[in-house]
């Protein structure tokens, strides 16, 4: 009994020492490899991967990266231009959209809509072929921003000029209907579930809309946010990210209106765009510089990094399937003097210096 005890004890204090041993080996395996991959992606690790030269010296706004197919749609003066992806060239364009805004694709129904700000149109494709189908007239002035709505499968138009948006069912491209907005809309995003949220510049408010009924139920205040032009969304936490022409990322409960911080951004900001996969959002500024926003929880946000890309680079858009980023970008000629016909000239473009901007993770 007393041999049989001892040799008991004896295994059981081996054992105890070796799972101890083995305790501290994988919890050290497991920090180790926790802060490895957490340095992978807080570190300033960002980079322009490649500058997309794009044919045209016209000006431009929204590009919207079909993740699915590989390929990037364009705005570009009175065309949308197509970029394969893998091969980073152009494969087609889609002509007659005179003052193009935006591109919205439907998937579900093989349709994409462009959003023609000078006639106050949409233009309809097919998403396959890029073939044109037909031309929608909406019920407002300058159409800007244009969202499909997946829950109703139906497109809303954001049209400045008319401060409201025009309903067509995506499935006919019939005109469904008209939503007073009071004020000038601006980028919208949808949750997919039944409601659209779509900022009023002029009036520094978010607006939502039901997609079914056309009204608008809400309505919440941005200050201390100024002139909010950029919209994403994280559809998962229910967040809204807010981009506005005073530097600020305004960042919302979607759910109740409540703002949860405020951060700064970079001058001249027009877009946002954020990845549910790093929980992250990037703010486009003109200034040349790309704001990056880390969530960590739906109530905790950090400022990670400016990232330095090109003067101009105002829009954004996202391949959700590699993280990419893509920006527009061009250099441009001195300021001309204001005339009695035009108070607020623009500059023009340097023939050849259009680019889209790639950037990504370093490896």
């Amino acid at each position: 009994m007393k041999i049989g005890f001892h040799y008991n004890f004896i295994f059981i204090f081996v054992k105890t020492i070796y799972m101890k041993k083995l305790f501290i080996i994988l919890n050290c395996i497991f920090i180790f490899n926790a802060r490895f991959l957490f340095s992978q992606t807080s570190s300033s690790s960002y980079q322009i991967l490649n500058k997309i030269s794009i044919s045209g010296d016209g000006g431009w706004d929204y590009l919207v990266a079909d993740d699915e197919k590989g390929r990037l749609f364009v705005s570009h003066s009175t065309m949308v231009q197509v970029i394969d992806l893998k091969e980073r060239k152009l494969i087609g364009t889609i002509p007659d959209t005179k003052g193009v805004h935006g591109i919205a694709l439907a998937k579900d129904l093989n349709k994409g809509f462009i959003s023609n700000g000078k006639d106050s149109s949409v233009t309809v494709f097919n998403l396959q072929t890029l073939d044109f189908i037909e031309k929608v007239y909406v019920t407002g002035r300058n159409p800007d921003a244009i969202l499909y709505d997946s829950f109703s499968h139906r497109i809303f138009t954001f049209n400045g000029g008319g401060k409201n948006s025009t309903v067509i069912d995506a499935k006919t491209d019939k005109v469904l209907g008209t939503i007073d907005l009071n004020g000038k809309p601006e980028f919208s995003v949808s949750d997919g579930k039944g409601k659209i949220y779509v900022n009023i510049e002029d009036k520094s408010v978010v607006k939502e809309i039901n997609p079914i009924t056309l009204k608008v139920e809400h309505e919440w205040n941005l200050s201390p946010g100024e002139g909010p032009s950029g919209l994403a969304m994280d559809i998962e936490n229910q967040i809204l990210f807010v981009v506005c022409d005073n530097k600020l990322m305004v960042i919302l409960d979607a759910l109740t209106g409540k703002k949860i911080v405020t951060l700064p951004i970079g001058e001249r900001v027009d877009g946002v765009a954020f990845d549910p996969v790093l929980k992250r959002a990037y703010s486009s500024n003109g200034d040349g510089t790309l704001t990056v926003v880390q969530e960590n929880d739906n109530k905790t946000f950090k400022m990670l990094e400016n990232i330095t890309t090109q003067k101009s680079a105002r829009t954004i858009a996202i391949d959700k399937s590699t993280h990419h980023l893509f920006l527009p970008a061009a250099e441009f000629g001195p300021m001309p003097e204001p005339t009695n016909d035009i108070q607020h000239p623009r500059p023009s473009i340097k023939p050849g210096t259009f680019v889209v901007l790639e950037i990504g993770l370093l490896n």
